[in-house]
């Protein structure tokens, strides 16, 4: 059995499989996905999983070089943008919602969460380990 936090198989077989510059995208219970991208549902009711649990999570497996956020975040929930914050995730960049969306679409997948606090959504770029 494996030892590390991760334990779903999806979410394993994505944080091997990724290069440098992939993208993944976490977002919450409605953040559209584009046909095509793969996603990993993980949502199972309102708030679970939760937007940071399943960030938390991802990060113990995935070195990130830069991470991408709506700017709305702040202004709407300023709460879970001071949690992210405090994780000290490199090289932040903020742009507008309808940016974000349209970056999501070349990611290599989209977790999909349970969450409902409104812009909890975030772009995690792919660094490397050396």
């Amino acid at each position: 059995m494996k030892k590390s936090p991760l334990l779903n198989i999806a979410l394993s077989q994505l944080m091997a499989s990724l290069g440098h510059g992939d993208s993944v995208v976490i977002g919450d219970a409605g953040l559209p996905v584009q046909p095509g991208v793969p996603l990993i549902d993980l949502a199972l009711t309102r708030g679970v999983p939760g937007f940071m649990d399943t960030l938390q999570t991802v990060l113990s497996e995935m070195q990130v070089e830069h991470h991408l956020l709506a700017a709305e975040l702040a202004q709407h929930s300023p709460q879970l943008a001071a949690q992210i914050a405090a994780l000290g995730l490199p090289d932040k960049k903020i742009l507008p919602h309808a940016d974000f969306k349209r970056l999501s679409q070349s990611a290599r997948a989209h977790i999909r969460t349970g969450e409902c606090t409104p812009y909890a959504n975030i772009i995690l770029v792919a660094g490397v380990v050396f």
